[in-house]
């Protein structure tokens, strides 16, 4: 706080600074998707960012304020790299495409970690309430992606007005989850891709022939009742 009560803004970094400051969060980030988040020390992270202690210290005040930047880091690396292409999200082709590029990059990962995200919640939910309301932040940031997909969907009239975007998208990170989950424990990325298809092929039966262009949502209801 500052004479005037107020809470001083944190001071800007210079360009070298924040990339010190990314190199620590990354540096964590892996450890902690490794080993967890209790057996990974400030040590580790600084011989492993190849930082001295008062470097790290400078941009941390200590470990929660670090793991409160990894979950953040996390959850921009997990979600915000399919923001983009669930913002196109409208039809099931495209769902089918983004499915495609979960189950890829846990292919890739060769299904070891499981979610970075879910990971974290596993160790801290029940430990820490600040890092279990930052991880929930993230799994809302991913839900509302999704959801905003499926909404784009209802506009275009493809599916159907009385369909539930929301709970759709809901059950779909649920079934993402779970999949991510008994992938890790069984090496192989089967249960992700059958949990995915089977809600695609709900929200499928759920979706009608698209409309000519021009055809409003309302319009397609107003059909229906003819």
């Amino acid at each position: 706080m500052n004479s005037t009560g107020h809470r001083a803004a944190a001071p800007r970094l210079t360009p070298k600074g924040e990339r010190t400051r990314e190199r620590i969060i990354s540096s964590a980030a892996g450890l902690m998707f490794d080993r967890g988040v209790s057996a990974t020390t400030i040590d580790d992270v600084r011989a492993a960012a190849e930082v001295s202690a008062s470097q790290l210290y400078h941009y941390f005040s200590d470990k929660a304020a670090l793991v409160r930047a990894v979950i953040q880091y996390q959850a921009d690396r997990v979600v915000g790299s399919q923001e983009p292409s669930l913002a196109r999200l409208d039809s099931i082709q495209g769902l089918r495409a983004w499915r495609d590029s979960v189950v890829e990059m846990q292919r890739q990962t060769q299904c070891r970690g499981g979610c970075p995200i879910g990971s974290l919640a596993s160790e801290l939910a029940d430990q820490d309430e600040q890092s279990r309301s930052d991880i929930a932040a993230g799994f809302k940031r991913w839900h509302a992606g999704i959801r905003g997909s499926l909404r784009a969907m209802q506009d275009r009239g493809h599916l159907a007005a009385d369909a539930d975007p929301d709970n759709l998208a809901l059950a779909t990170l649920a079934a993402a989850q779970g999949g991510l989950l008994l992938g890790q424990v069984h090496r192989t990325t089967r249960p992700l891709e059958v949990a995915l298809d089977a809600m695609i092929a709900l929200i499928e039966s759920l979706t009608r022939p698209i409309p000519e262009s021009g055809a409003t949502q309302a319009q397609v209801a107003a059909d229906d009742l003819l």
